[in-house]
């Protein structure tokens, strides 16, 4: 009888602390699913606070910030933007033609738009267009459709390439909004400026000869700043187009952590 009562006492310890485990598994799988849960949150609000880069041509791109539709130096004529949302903001960094497009700014019928432009820009620009422009010189910093915008410096470094840009007469620019950062690059060299840059989740740098940088010092300068994303663009110069797969290679056996986005910037042609 001993015996049974002993062996009932035992069956009864073991089932309560079968009982009592199974229930702290139970706890811990359902804190780890709202821990999920909340990471899984997170990483979607992050996403959404994101830019979305849409690429038209070379340096034309359409970029989406939450509700805010941003057209960067546009050109190509109205229906480049077909199909695209209005623009509440446009960038224009420079004063060749494939960056500021005096017909294609017209053809868009932007309203009251602001234009933000570098100065030597705005001397190339009509009148008419003179109510939208807001110009910001290297080192400016203002707020425009709830965004934060820098005017970054953009040059040649190059002794053969000063002319095409000179310092201080473009503009790179920054763009800030709820603690995400897009870098344009625009027309540039590996300059200081760029390379002392921090904290930028996105940006575009171009490469392309004898206009800005060869891919060996678009990558150079990109690893020194370290962008969670970097999109090639702007690559097609005198000689064809640069190579592109080989900028993803440098950077990426220096920082595997760099995403490289290889997105399509010349729709017309065969993609790399």
């Amino acid at each position: 009888m001993r015996y049974f009562f002993t062996l009932l006492f035992c069956s009864a310890l073991l089932f309560s602390c079968k009982s009592e485990k199974e229930e702290k598994v139970a706890e811990i799988e359902e804190t780890s699913e709202v821990e999920q849960t909340e990471m899984d949150q997170q990483e979607a609000s992050a996403e959404q606070d994101m830019p979305e880069i849409q690429p038209i041509s070379h340096a034309t791109a359409v970029i989406n910030w939450d509700d805010i539709t941003i057209y960067l130096d546009p050109v190509g004529g109205a229906e480049a933007f077909e199909g695209m949302d209005e623009a509440d903001l446009v960038l224009i960094t420079d004063i060749h033609g494939d960056h500021m497009d005096v017909k294609t700014l017209n053809a868009l019928n932007l309203g009251d738009t602001k234009i933000i432009v570098p100065q030597a820009v705005k001397k190339e620009l009509p009148d008419s267009l003179a109510p939208n422009l807001v110009v910001m010189n290297n080192g400016d910093t203002i707020d425009q459709q709830g965004i934060s915008i820098e005017a970054i410096p953009m040059y040649n470094l190059r002794e053969e390439a000063k002319q095409f840009h000179p310092k201080g007469r473009g503009n790179g620019y920054v763009l800030e909004k709820n603690g995400k950062r897009l870098y344009i690059a625009g027309d540039t060299e590996d300059i200081p400026e760029m390379r002392n840059l921090e904290n930028i989740d996105i940006a575009l740098v171009p490469m392309n000869l004898p206009y800005t940088m060869t891919v060996e010092s678009a990558a150079d300068g990109v690893l020194e700043f370290a962008p969670k994303q970097v999109y090639p663009y702007h690559f097609r110069g005198k000689d064809g187009k640069s190579d592109i797969q080989k900028f993803k290679r440098l950077v990426n056996e220096g920082n595997k952590d760099i995403e490289v986005v290889m997105a399509n910037w010349y729709p017309e042609e065969p993609q790399q």
